[in-house]
């Protein structure tokens, strides 16, 4: 069975409505080895853990580096529904994540190709192979809904 990159995107953004659900920013990742077998899923969770680094990406990185008892994830896949901070990005090139597929864009805080270039722009000695633009409009539409009922709620 070929498994594509909607069908992982597809499962982060499962996750990322799980967070919303927790009242969390609806963020969610998958975290693929080169076979394609799927290693971790999450969501937001910074609330639910007063963990000011529990998101989505961080959290799945965690949970495959116990799962493979080696915090480097050479050639992994890291799919997530909003493209990544500068945090995230950092822990992603430490680990050696190979590919980061996301959805939507982050113009005020993307660590990869909005704001910044972390692990792109050739000053660290990792380099991630990123793709954007993923399921971008069902990705973007989930955050924007939730903030809007959050503003709502005020």
């Amino acid at each position: 069975m070929i498994v594509t990159t909607v069908h992982y995107m597809g499962l982060a953004l499962e996750e990322a409505k799980l967070a919303a659900e927790r009242d969390e920013v609806p963020v969610g990742a998958v975290l693929v080895d080169q076979d394609g077998t799927i290693l971790a899923s999450d969501g937001n969770r910074s609330i639910e853990l007063s963990d000011p680094a529990g998101h989505a990406e961080m959290l799945v990185m965690r949970a495959a580096g116990r799962l493979l008892g080696n915090y480097r994830l050479a050639g992994a896949t890291l799919y997530v529904t909003l493209e990544p901070c500068v945090m995230c990005a950092g822990a992603m090139v430490h680990a050696r994540i190979g590919k980061v597929v996301y959805g939507a864009e982050d113009p005020k805080a993307g660590g990869l190709v909005s704001r910044y270039q972390v692990g792109r722009d050739g000053r660290l000695n990792h380099t991630l192979e990123v793709e954007g633009g993923v399921m971008a409009d069902a990705c973007g539409r989930l955050l924007t809904d939730f903030f809007r009922s959050r503003r709502g709620k005020a």
